[in-house]
Formats: C-alpha cells, structure tokens, sequence
C-alpha cells in the first residue's frame, strides 16, 4: 500500500518537507553547536584559571581555546586552499560538455563508426 507523502509549501514539489527544511530546526542545531561550542571554550577557560595539567606538548597548547581557534583556522584554510587553489587546477570550461563534435561530411551516407 502507498501512502501519500505530507504536503509542502510549494505545490509543485512532488517530495516531503525535510527536517532540515524547516527553519526552526536548523536553528536548533546552530544553537546547539553553538552552545556546546561556548562550554567546551568555558570549560577550558574554567582548568586554565584553577591550574589544571592537560599535559601539553608545546606551551601554547595551554592556553585557553588554543584548539577551538586552532580548529577554526584550519578550516579556513583547507576551503580557501580549495577555492583558490584546487578549483582552478580540475575547472573544465562552461562549454566543455557543449563542444562540437566532428561530424561526417554531408556527401557521406555512411553511419559514423564513432562510439
């Protein structure tokens, strides 16, 4: 038996309404991360006030949100590296799948053999 998906807002669209769809619920999940983001910083802030050993390797390992910064910045990295790096390097051109084949000439009656 089918079952009928739930309506949409759009009436053309033939799919269901997503969770993520709905703007409250991504809201929820970016004050989510968010929230669990500002505790772990909080919480790091909380061991370097009261002296707790995390035993780092290197002295900056100590400060307070070194990984969330740390974290932060790689990613920006790795998407402008990409962007400005990588795209360039596999980019076709916007006609690349448009491009004209040879055709066969107009006195041959011959099929073209090419695959």
């Amino acid at each position: 038996m089918k079952t009928n998906p739930p309506p949409t807002d759009d009436p053309k669209s033939d799919e269901a309404a997503g969770w993520f769809d709905k703007p409250e619920n991504v809201r929820k999940i970016l004050v989510g991360l968010f929230g669990a983001c500002g505790f772990f910083v909080l919480l790091d802030v909380i061991f370097w006030i009261t002296g707790f050993d995390k035993h780092p390797h290197f002295r900056w390992e100590q400060w307070p949100g070194f990984y969330a910064v740390y974290g932060f910045v790689a990613c920006v990295l790795l998407v402008l590296i990409a962007k400005h790096v990588l795209r360039p390097l596999v980019m076709r051109g916007e006609d690349y799948y448009d491009a004209e084949k040879p055709t066969a000439s107009k006195n041959d009656d011959r099929p073209s053999t090419d695959a």
